[in-house]
């Protein structure tokens, strides 16, 4: 069986990284990003490597120690080249527009809809039909992805709605006669 946390994190140009108690951060040319791994792992920068060990055998202990390395990968990965999410919006009428850092939405409803970009997310609409969102936290443009899908989910009969790019949508056969 192999396991994840046995590979160690490369470092790469641009990148440093420091380790003060149980918290790494993570300095790129992006921005800076920090993790606070628990307990049961222990942390060590070697040669441009960032290294996480188990500390025992518990089933915690193992758990912890991919799931450390992985968000140390993902910071690493975030402050050198980002995270980014497209969108695509289908249906007649529908649109999207960019105004300041407010999105701004037309999707059928009598009333546009307004969606504030929180802070260290990017929003932008290179098409009236396209979305996407840019950040360093893998977490937070998930998450506002889905906050504006969440506004029109595309609907099985027609494929109306926000979905993201290369997205298959199961789609239903109408009523018949």
């Amino acid at each position: 069986m192999s396991r994840i946390g046995k590979k160690p994190v490369a470092l790469v140009k641009g990148v440093s990284a420091s380790i003060s108690g149980q918290t790494i951060e993570v300095k790129g040319p992006k921005g800076t990003r920090s993790f606070t791994a628990g307990d049961d792992v222990t942390l060590t920068i070697e040669a441009e490597t960032v290294k996480v060990t188990p500390r025992g055998s518990s089933k915690r202990a193992r758990q912890q120690w991919g799931m450390s390395r992985s968000m140390i990968q993902n910071l690493v990965t975030g402050v050198t080249v980002g995270f980014k999410k497209e969108m695509e919006i289908q249906g007649v009428g529908y649109r999207a527009a960019i105004a300041g850092n407010v999105l701004k939405l037309s999707l059928g409803y009598s009333h546009e809809v307004n969606f504030v970009a929180p802070e260290g997310v990017t929003v932008t609409a290179p098409k009236q039909t396209e979305i996407i969102v840019e950040g360093i936290d893998q977490q937070k443009v998930g998450q506002v992805a889905a906050n504006i899908r969440e506004w029109k989910k595309p609907e099985p009969y027609k494929g109306k709605g926000i979905r993201y790019k290369g997205e298959f949508v199961f789609r239903k056969e109408g009523k018949k006669k």
